[in-house]
């Protein structure tokens, strides 16, 4: 089944190969999660959220969680037993680190294999080597902020599963929060801002205005963040921005024939977005 799954992706070269097999990885243990009842506390978030369930174009490293409301005694190692048994239905042999810390808000778990790229025929990454061990990050926000809407969304991948995911509005407003509050560019971002954007989906400016309470510059302002708000903080950032540098960050998580598009990233692009965006979703 992961062979199949793995010819599906037709990928190209040998990075292809390897964002693809940690994607289906991902596939994988999404669906183990939810033989459980670990989606009765949390929601799917993030660029790989968006990658699975959207079509987003690019590839994604970590896997994200927030749950629905802050729990002080959330244990994410309780509900990690499970992957073991399940994954290894289809050729895992895993290890889980559990890095979660109890004065952290986030926790973190990384779930490592090194048994499938011995089991899997690739046509890119060389025989001569081993694949490097697979492994995907797992971050839970135990204190997440208020406000997010949610969504009940169904894979078939690897079998039949439910996910509960935030719903667009709450993944963009996370986004924003994330593009202005982020102390470190990072270009993945401004990517799914484009995808965001393009798509014109709306904001929810409630649980920006918690996000950006929470954690960041505008942190305990009792500031609340809405269309004009965002508009002119989000302008502000994108003049002040290294386009060429922001673009470099993206290129190992796209295919090949959409490379020549990051040589378009400018202010002059992004600000006309922005722009558009604040049109298309006016009310």
């Amino acid at each position: 089944m992961i062979q199949q799954r793995l010819a599906s992706y037709n990928c190209r070269t040998d990075l292809e190969e390897q964002h693809a097999i940690r994607e289906i990885t991902q596939e994988v243990a999404l669906a183990a999660l939810g033989r459980g009842d670990f989606f009765t506390h949390a929601l799917f978030q993030g660029g790989t959220c968006l990658r699975i369930f959207h079509g987003l174009n690019r590839f994604s490293e970590d896997m994200d969680f927030i749950l629905r409301r802050a729990e002080v005694n959330f244990q994410l190692g309780e509900h990690l037993g499970r992957l073991v048994d399940e994954m290894a239905a289809y050729g895992y042999q895993i290890t889980i680190t559990d890095r979660s810390n109890a004065q952290v808000a986030v926790q973190k778990a990384f779930v490592k294999d090194n048994s499938l790229g011995k089991l899997i025929e690739f046509r890119h990454i060389s025989r001569t080597r081993s694949l490097a061990q697979i492994q995907i990050r797992l971050e839970v926000d135990t204190n997440p902020p208020e406000g997010s809407g949610e969504e009940l969304l169904y894979s078939d991948f690897p079998f039949v599963s439910a996910v509960a995911a935030q719903d667009l509005p709450s993944l963009f407003a996370g986004k924003v929060h994330a593009l202005l509050c982020r102390d470190y560019i990072k270009g993945r971002d401004w990517y799914d801002f484009l995808w965001y954007t393009a798509r014109n989906i709306d904001m929810n400016y409630r649980f920006l205005t918690s996000a950006i309470d929470q954690l960041g510059p505008w942190r305990d302002q009792g500031m609340v963040a809405d269309k004009n708000w965002v508009f002119d903080e989000l302008s502000k950032r994108i003049t002040s921005i290294d386009w060429k540098q922001a673009a470099q960050d993206v290129h190992r998580f796209i295919r090949p024939n959409e490379l020549p598009s990051l040589d378009l990233w400018s202010k002059d692009l992004f600000l006309r977005q922005l722009e558009k965006w604040r049109q298309r979703t006016a009310t």
